[in-house]
């Protein structure tokens, strides 16, 4: 069975910590633990798997700002971790109201570790037990790849295969194509048994509707199934609530290769979607040009076709890749997709005449792609061939490193959206871009200090927004009543401001060389 929090916080190396669950409430015995971290780093989530435990000391919380600690929150239950557990009492005394606020929201667990424990014997105590859990999982997951290797070998349905992998997790599973359409599925040969007295009654029985009922609630996992390459398949795994979460998740992680080869026998991928999977692997990696050349053709894409390349951060990848990929086909847009670990990346063929209309109405219509989407779509800049695919994909990823940056940067008044689908443009971030690839960390500094010193020490001694207010003004054109509308400010207050940024600065830049300076500075201003 699976190791649950409620397990770990009642273990003696934890419970020592007088741990309090918020918000009141969650079902601490029915959270499942895959294993336990520790990290003061407030961008740990992208280095996360999804159902740790993870332990905080609250040092950077601390001095952090409210809406990094929202993001911070945020980020981490979005990753799905299992739970985020905060040491209070020293540095941060207590767990600020924002985190609580977003972590209810999110529905994440935020433990409060009331009592000073070290964080190292807790990670060995608990992680030891979870190793031995993960033994037994691999053993049970192994057994089970090899009953369904053997049902592939004797020609076996795709449901048959499923089969064995619903009786070992005691599961609902199924297999659909990337887009939804169900391909196969299984439930354990006990659900099959109704209305009978003596048969075995611990998990959910299915329901007429091709859905599954249960008596308690259930967790969904998913796991694509790739074809050389080429996204082919996603399995659902259906776990009720009287089965092991853990040992679900490692058998339908283990099952991934036995499926792609029953995928590649019942429906193989034609070779335009293999083309195109191999001309994007050859993008991800930066192959010459000689090579991104070679493939294009197969993928649909003229070697001089003008193209741009689009980086996706999703919650569900698959599903926006879907979607995506229907706008494209409905407009005749030609398109090529891999799912890259978590990033989706895109290219996109574009019309040789009027290209750089195109692209901006590209990049307007995904902005209204249909769908509750929660993700990041970064588009790149116009490449004028495949050969510069490359370029276009690390500059769309950068627009993604600067939107972070802008947003831990802002303030609380003007806050970036943290939910929902973000159309990111790469040419609105060409100055950070450059200055990032161009400029080392110490001219950077030396540049913007040159320009903004007395800027940033305002802000620094009275804690004023006099940086982020500039930089605004600046991005809007020197459009003061927009600016205003921007920052939720009155527009005398603006006036007052920007009199004060004038008197810094040494006057009204307007009319003059400097205002190109200080907008330079103004963006370069908090990268890294």
């Amino acid at each position: 069975m699976s190791v649950f929090l409620g397990e770990i916080l009642a273990h003696p190396a934890l419970a020592a910590a007088d741990p309090l669950v918020h918000p009141r409430g969650v079902a601490a015995d029915s959270q499942p633990v895959r294993w336990v971290h520790s990290s003061e780093v407030l961008d740990i989530a992208p280095l996360l798997r999804g159902g740790e435990l993870l332990l905080c000391g609250g040092i950077t919380l601390a001095t952090a700002t409210p809406a990094r600690r929202e993001d911070y929150v945020r980020e981490l239950a979005q990753k799905g971790i299992a739970a985020l557990a905060v040491e209070t009492g020293g540095a941060l005394p207590g767990i600020p109201e924002d985190m609580l606020r977003t972590a209810e929201e999110f529905g994440l667990p935020l433990v409060e570790l009331r009592k000073v424990v070290p964080f190292v014997g807790v990670m060995q105590a608990i992680n030891s037990m979870l190793v031995s859990e993960s033994v037994g999982h691999l053993q049970q997951a192994d057994a089970a790849t090899r009953a369904m290797a053997a049902e592939l070998a004797h020609g076996a349905s795709l449901d048959k295969i499923l089969g064995v992998l619903a009786g070992i997790t005691r599961s609902a599973v199924r297999l659909t194509s990337p887009w939804g359409v169900t391909m196969g599925s299984a439930v354990p040969e006990s659900w099959a048994v109704r209305d009978n007295p003596a048969a075995d009654d611990d998990g959910p029985e299915p329901g007429g509707d091709g859905t599954f009922g249960r008596a308690g609630g259930e967790t969904v996992l998913n796991v694509d199934i790739p074809v050389r390459g080429v996204l082919m398949g996603r399995l659902e795994v259906r776990v009720p609530d009287a089965a092991d979460v853990a040992l679900a998740q490692v058998a339908g992680e283990r099952a991934e290769d036995i499926l792609g080869l029953a995928l590649l026998q019942h429906t193989p991928p034609g070779l335009h979607a293999l083309a195109g999977a191999e001309l994007m692997r050859a993008v991800l990696n930066s192959s010459p040009e000689w090579r991104l050349e070679q493939l294009a053709p197969g993928a649909g894409f003229p070697t001089d076709s003008p193209a741009v390349v689009a980086a996706i951060h999703a919650a569900s990848p698959q599903e926006l890749r879907g979607a995506v990929e229907t706008f494209l086909s409905t407009r005749r847009i030609p398109c090529a997709a891999y799912l890259d670990d978590a990033e989706l990346v895109v290219m996109i063929g574009l019309p040789c005449t009027d290209t750089p209309s195109e692209r901006r109405q590209l990049v307007e219509s995904l902005r209204s792609l249909e769908g509750d989407h929660d993700a990041v779509i970064a588009v790149g800049p116009l490449a004028g061939g495949v050969a510069e695919a490359a370029w276009s994909l690390a500059e769309a990823r950068r627009a993604l490193e600067v939107r972070q940056i802008r947003r831990r940067n802002a303030s609380a008044r003007r806050r970036f959206p943290a939910r929902g689908l973000v159309v990111v443009d790469a040419e609105d971030a060409a100055v950070e871009s450059l200055s990032l690839t161009c400029l080392d960390a110490t001219a950077r500094e030396a540049f913007v200090n040159r320009q903004l010193r007395a800027v940033l020490e305002h802000d620094a001694q009275r804690q004023s927004q006099l940086l982020e207010t500039l930089q605004v003004w600046l991005d809007s054109g020197c459009n003061t009543a927009q600016s205003a509308r921007e920052l939720h400010l009155e527009r005398q207050s603006m006036h007052h401001r920007l009199q004060r940024i004038f008197e810094l600065c040494g006057g009204d830049p307007r009319g003059t060389g400097r205002l190109a300076a200080l907008h330079l500075a103004a963006r370069m201003a908090g990268l890294p």
